[in-house]
């Protein structure tokens, strides 16, 4: 029976940035009284965390809206393995989200649990194809490469901009004028 205030809290138990040990496996299961501000907080601690990989939310009230969140959460971590959202009130719309995901960007995610929720069982079917797909590159190579926060099955690489010089943003009137400022950044 947690609130806001206590998801507040275990928020700050997924350190972003690895300089100290945060989760690994976070339950919370059954609690109706966290509102959709409380479960925003948490996607974006879960998009950030550098520990977590198991994330048990069945049977909260979701929908479709909050499931869109985790969606973006999952794209953005680098180490989440498993998100269990059984009985959280997801319908196709979710499924569709999570189906992109999976299907388009790199993530560490193996196991997307979805039973007892209003979507189409082939869509599931596909999900867990795809999900599958990943693990049989080679698990062993999978694990590890999460692990370092690396996701699996890339589709797309991303190369971190290793520029010497300063980047420089060039704000104008928009109307053709002459250069207002140039700041270095």
């Amino acid at each position: 029976m947690l609130g806001d205030e206590a998801l507040r809290l275990i928020c700050g138990m997924l350190p972003p940035d690895g300089a100290k040990s945060g989760l690994r496996e976070l339950t919370l299961s059954a609690n109706p009284s966290i509102t959709t501000k409380g479960w925003a907080r948490l996607a974006i601690a879960v998009a950030h965390s550098s520990q977590l990989r198991v994330l048990n939310l069945d049977y909260n009230p979701l929908g479709d809206q909050i499931a869109g969140m985790l969606a973006v959460a999952v794209a953005s971590s680098r180490t989440l393995e498993v998100l269990d959202l059984e009985g959280t009130g997801l319908t196709n719309q979710s499924a569709q989200v999570f189906l992109d995901v999976v299907e388009n960007y790199p993530t560490c995610l193996r196991v997307l649990v979805l039973a007892e929720n209003a979507i189409n069982p082939e869509l599931q079917q596909q999900i867990s194809d795809l999900l599958s797909e990943g693990e049989e590159d080679d698990d062993k190579e999978s694990e590890a490469r999460c692990s370092a926060g690396i996701p699996t099955r890339e589709k797309t690489t991303w190369v971190p901009h290793s520029n010497s010089h300063p980047q420089r943003v060039l704000l104008t009137s928009g109307l053709g004028e002459s250069l207002l400022a140039e700041t270095e950044m």
